[in-house]
């Protein structure tokens, strides 16, 4: 039987990462950055490796390291990687398993498409906004009439990040540089010092923080502007890889 392969990433992937670790399984985790890589705790039973792969690369690398469960823990919104990761493990005969993040089920909040359509929303209704949708498309929001007073992005404490974000604009109290998760009261207070009307957010799910984002906004009597998923995703909760792993793992000792 061969090895364990998970494409991190996300707080759904340090989670399986830090369970294999106290089950002393071993694994490979797959992280694009070097910040992703600080995320994971060390393992002295797994390895970490890092760097964006191509589809080609990715096939690459589950044949060379002999993978044959592949564990697709990526954001939600990163669609073009596991379509690469999907293609990669049907070509090389691994078991592939995408990792779905439950949604959490509201009604409230003004619900768009993409991150275009918001810079768009923004565009055309007055008043402040605090953006939670990541630093990769952050150039979109530019084109909002009056951006760098009336937006404020949170964005990860990695300094490329930071170096992309002031050179978009985005800089002084209107650039907020932090590692979630964070909480409904930080998130209450985060608007409230922002003076923001709107709280921009991908529709991410349990994990993802959005229900202290709905609560904070609540609060902070903010509404929600909420990017929807690009599409309905099938496979298994976090709970079901593990055991999927643990599965794995035992009939390789056996």
């Amino acid at each position: 039987m061969g090895k364990i392969l998970i494409f991190a990433g996300t707080t759904e992937g340090r989670l399986l990462w830090e369970e294999c670790d106290k089950r002393a399984i071993p694994i490979t985790a797959s992280v694009a950055t070097d910040y992703g890589e600080t995320m994971l705790p060390l393992s002295k039973y797994s390895d970490i490796v890092t760097g964006r792969l191509t589809c080609e690369e990715m096939k690459n690398f589950i044949e060379e390291g002999n993978y044959t469960l592949v564990l697709d823990a990526t954001h939600p919104y990163a669609s073009f990687v596991t379509e690469n990761l999907k293609k990669a493990s049907q070509e090389t005969k691994a078991k592939y398993v995408r990792i779905i993040r439950e949604a959490v089920q509201t009604l409230e909040g003004i619900f768009v498409d993409s991150v275009q359509e918001a810079a768009e929303y923004l565009n055309h209704h007055p008043g402040n906004a605090l953006l939670t949708t990541g630093s990769k498309e952050l150039k979109e929001y530019t084109k909002v009439t009056d951006y760098t007073t009336r937006l404020t992005a949170r964005v990860l404490p990695d300094a490329e990040v930071v170096r992309q974000c002031t050179s978009l604009g985005f800089q002084g109290k209107h650039l907020i540089c932090m590692q979630g998760p964070f909480s409904a009261e930080m998130n209450y207070l985060m608007l409230k010092e922002t003076s923001s009307d709107y709280l921009v957010t991908k529709e991410a799910g349990t994990y993802g923080g959005f229900s202290e984002k709905l609560e904070g906004a609540k609060r902070a009597g903010a509404k929600l502007l909420i990017i929807r998923r690009p599409g309905a995703e099938t496979g298994v909760t976090l709970f079901e890889a593990m055991e999927l792993v643990q599965e794995h793992h035992n009939t390789s000792e056996s």
